[in-house]
């Protein structure tokens, strides 16, 4: 894996890695655009204005022919919108690279934001809503962020309020995409079957100018006030729940340990909540603890589908994972089987393109360098037990945690006694 870059002077970032044995590339915009960088009155926008991008521009008219110029080459083509940034990508074969450059440039930097458009979206994005409303897997991970964050853009989800979703104008988006969409804000990665000259060719589709305006990302404030329990009540056959802390940023250095102590908790199948929550107790069917990084902070959560019949139960069963491992620690041998689960995990992305373009351009759009893989496995690596064992004593105090739930009504009371 070799890497290219080249920085223009309008401040747009350009990189090429080179994956030998491959004739696959993905072509990866990332953009620096999320709730983050959103206002109670905008909320939603980034997610909206991703979406119109697909609905036609100077040369690709019409939403049929953006997906025509992509479909007809049997190329992949999405995007994406979180809370620090947005993303456009085509996987395609070697030969339709430049079709691909084509078609996102034309998109990003040509769209016309149809009024006509925008009103037939505008049904679509409330669709959209509804479907996670009524998916309690999805709903679950945005309430919990909402609870621990609270009121404020890393507590909202991307998809926004129906306020702005019925009522956004075309002029809405332009002023947003000139605030954000600019050269200095963004990175284009393509990976695969590509090299040095790659840059070049990108440079030619991408001659854009401007530069970021004053629209601020915010920070997390940690002064915000949260409640510790929020239950969305809704009739189902299975109640959500995710229980979890908050945890520490990826630019933290322990980064490392949080996400090797997440493995430990509940990363697959061989885990202490897979097996003693599950296997052991047979309290649910999923269970999964999963570390979410931003910038400035991070969270550490299990969620889980369990028993309407003992919700109380897994709940307790689930801290009582987290507890004991901040009281006992864990064993060396478990901790190098967490550690070589995520070593092997990073290995087997670097065969995937999408995936590499999305390391190489996510890193130096929000952390301002490249990280290598090898950089990510020697502080894996490098993890010991006693780190472990204080971070999860620092995150796993009664005071810290935060529940959120989805189902059927339960007693207030008794959640309140099982988080202390």
């Amino acid at each position: 894996m070799k890497l290219h870059t080249k920085t223009l002077e309008n401040g747009l970032r350009i990189q090429a890695v080179e994956m030998p044995g491959t004739n696959v590339v993905t072509t990866l915009i990332l953009v620096g655009a999320g709730s983050r960088y959103e206002t109670p009155e905008i909320r939603g926008i980034s997610h909206f204005l991703e979406h119109m991008f697909f609905k036609g521009a100077k040369k690709y008219t019409t939403p049929k022919a953006v997906a025509e110029a992509v479909d007809c080459f049997g190329g992949e083509f999405n995007a994406f919108t979180g809370k620090e940034y947005a993303g456009y990508y085509v996987k395609s074969n070697k030969k339709n690279t430049e079709k691909a450059l084509d078609v996102l440039s034309d998109m990003l930097l040509h769209s016309r934001f149809d009024p006509v458009e925008i009103d037939k979206e505008r049904g679509v994005i409330l669709e959209e809503m509804a479907m996670y409303l009524d998916a309690p897997m999805y709903q679950i991970s945005w309430d919990f962020e909402r609870l621990v964050f609270g009121d404020q853009p890393l507590g909202w989800d991307q998809i926004g309020t129906k306020e702005l979703i019925k009522g956004v104008t075309q002029a809405q988006f332009q002023a947003y995409q000139k605030e954000l969409y600019t050269p200095d804000n963004m990175v284009i990665t393509l990976a695969g079957a590509v090299d040095e000259s790659t840059l070049e060719l990108v440079e030619s589709y991408f001659t854009l100018g401007g530069t970021r305006q004053s629209r601020p990302y915010r920070a997390y404030d940690p002064s915000v006030a949260t409640e510790r329990i929020q239950i969305r009540q809704k009739k189902t056959e299975q109640y959500h729940i995710a229980l979890g802390v908050q945890a520490v940023s990826e630019e933290d250095p322990r980064y490392a340990t949080s996400i090797v102590l997440g493995v430990i908790l509940g990363g697959n199948m061989s885990s202490r909540m897979f097996q003693n929550v599950r296997e052991d107790k047979g309290l649910c069917y999923s269970i999964r603890t999963v570390v979410d990084e931003y910038t400035d902070t991070g969270l550490l959560v299990t969620r889980a589908g369990v028993k309407l019949s003992d919700v109380l139960g897994a709940i307790e069963a689930i801290r009582y994972e987290y507890d004991h491992l901040a009281a006992e620690g864990v064993e060396e041998a478990e901790l190098e089987k967490a550690k070589n689960y995520l070593l092997g995990k990073i290995d087997l992305r670097t065969e995937d393109t999408e995936n590499v373009a999305h390391w190489f351009g996510k890193n130096p759009l929000l952390h301002g360098k490249t990280i290598s893989y090898a950089e990510r496995q020697a502080a894996i690596a490098a993890v010991s037990t006693a780190d472990v064992q204080a971070l999860a004593q620092e995150i796993f105090r009664s005071e810290h945690y935060r529940l959120a739930g989805i189902g059927p009504a339960i007693d207030q009371a008794a959640l309140e006694k099982l988080l202390g």
